[in-house]
């Protein structure tokens, strides 16, 4: 596994995933994990950077860590990540979340959007979504203008909520999706399974911001032979 400009530290990326898994109920409370060694072979990872990963997990509350017996997890009701609301995971299940910029314009919205925000211009940012390294979904995401005057592809990490959070005081509290199928955008490259105009499974999200406002519009195409989209139910 290979860290990329603008992405968070191997270990804080794996240290999202297992919350991930904690929050979607992949991890319950209790489950023991694998042994480290055959954990961090399983993950492309070296023992020491699991181990890092594994004691953040701990000071976070999620992890118990016997001597001589192994790691179990301990599961809460909130666990804060910045993939929380991420539904996207491979076919076999999991898979860490990283994202490639296409480009980012500040535009007029788009008539077709529903509305939100103030402003009536957004931040159109384009990407590429893997999952553990496998190219997934495109997402085109709309930001209300009047949050910044401007972003670009190097002041963005692989989490927009952890950008949002950081740089612009923003936290998406809640939100809304809509599935249906859409075709693949025309704008699509070339490294995307399925080809412009194809038939795909659509993600229309309605983010809202911790005042209640509409803050974020967001389209999501993934290929289903890739990913599914999963929302578990506790």
């Amino acid at each position: 596994m290979e860290s990329h400009p603008g992405s968070l530290p191997i270990y804080l990326q794996i240290t999202e995933l297992l919350v991930r898994d904690i929050a979607a109920g992949r991890l319950v409370d209790g489950e023991k994990l694998a042994p480290e060694r055959d954990l961090a072979a399983e993950l492309g990872i070296a023992v020491g950077t699991l181990r890092k990963a594994l004691a953040e997990l701990q000071s976070r509350g999620l992890l118990d860590r016997v001597q001589g017996s192994g790691n179990y997890i301990r599961a809460i009701s909130d666990p804060k990540s910045v993939y929380a609301m991420f539904r996207l995971e491979l076919i076999q299940g999991g898979g860490l979340p990283t994202a490639e910029v296409l480009d980012i314009v500040r535009l007029d919205k788009p008539k077709d959007l529903p509305g939100f925000g103030f402003s009536p211009e957004g931040h159109r940012i384009r990407r590429v979504r893997k999952l553990s390294g496998k190219v997934a979904a495109l997402e085109e995401i709309w930001l209300d203008g009047s949050y910044i005057s401007a972003i670009t592809p190097e002041d963005l990490s692989e989490s927009l909520y952890l950008y949002y959070r950081s740089r612009l005081g923003l936290w998406i509290s809640r939100a809304e999706d809509r599935i249906g199928l859409d075709t693949v955008p025309e704008w699509a490259p070339p490294v995307f399974g399925p080809k412009p105009g194809a038939p795909v499974p659509h993600v229309l999200r309605m983010s809202q911001a911790q005042d209640g406002v509409v803050a974020e519009v967001s389209h999501t195409w993934f290929d289903h032979s890739v990913a599914r989209y999963v929302s578990r139910l506790r």
